[in-house]
């Protein structure tokens, strides 16, 4: 089984590699896979291998116990208040740092997909906002929950405000309330629902669906997806186009058109 050459094994995080398909586990369940620096720079670190990988297709992200992730570890950031500027510089650091991370994936020029059991909640929510498709066991559940803390979950609304509508991201941000799988569903947080206990191999099933198409469209279409979206209407169409044509370029869309009329299956490259 392949294996990470740049990230060294940690008790963070667990890769597994299987067709393509590259499976993620953070295994902190003791706090609720929070995201600590060390766990972002850890994260930031595998996914820039994964996008040198060309055996790695798909991503899925799973955790291990109760939570996919409960956000930010709290008690890490309480303890840097003794510092002598009372946590600024460490503050100004991980939210810089959680910015990157969240960046990384979608920039990651192959699809990540979000394996949710049990919560997900303030920078763990954004976590599966950044990613590009979200599966949710039945009894997941999804929240902003900062302001319950007194801290408003700004940065996870970058986002939770782009997957959902600027109306249902405000409130879940304003409520801090958690929000359950149905709900997350209807808002578009995630893609669809599954029975419990299922969500990794729902995820999994989907990422083999999608690592058997071509990767550098996979890749070229993820990428015009994210610069076009923001975009006014004519800007986002020059963009589309830029991507069609450079995609049209490829020899793998050569290939499958070529295997389409002649009716047989196609043979991607490498």
């Amino acid at each position: 089984m392949p294996s990470s050459s740049a990230v060294k094994p940690s008790e963070l995080l667990r890769r597994e590699d299987e067709a393509g398909v590259v499976t993620l586990t953070l295994t902190a369940p003791q706090n609720r896979n929070a995201l600590s620096l060390a766990m972002i720079d850890t994260l930031i670190l595998i996914l820039a291998d994964i996008a040198k990988d060309d055996s790695a297709r798909v991503v899925v992200l799973a955790g291990e116990g109760p939570a996919l992730s409960g956000g930010h570890d709290l008690k890490e950031i309480q303890a840097h208040r003794n510092d002598p500027d009372r946590g600024r510089a460490f503050n100004e650091q991980i939210m810089a740092r959680c910015a990157t991370l969240m960046q990384a994936i979608v920039a990651l020029p192959k699809p990540v997909i979000a394996a949710v059991e049990g919560v997900a909640t303030a920078a763990g929510c954004q976590l599966v906002a950044a990613c590009d498709l979200a599966i949710a066991g039945e009894h997941a559940r999804f929240g902003l929950s900062g302001v319950n803390n007194g801290l408003f979950c700004s940065s996870p609304l970058v986002a939770v405000g782009r997957a959902v509508s600027r109306k249902y991201a405000m409130e879940m941000a304003l409520t801090g309330r958690l929000y359950s799988a149905a709900e997350a569903e209807r808002f578009g947080l995630v893609n669809r629902v599954v029975p419990e206990g299922r969500a990794l191999d729902e995820a999994r099933a989907l990422a083999q669906t999608i690592a058997a198409h071509s990767a550098p469209a996979l890749a070229i279409g993820k990428r015009a997806f994210y610069e076009q979206i923001e975009q006014p209407l004519d800007v986002a169409y020059a963009l589309a186009a830029k991507a069609m044509v450079d995609n049209l370029a490829e020899p793998d869309c050569a290939e499958g058109i070529g295997a389409f009329i002649e009716k047989r299956p196609p043979r991607w490259g490498a």
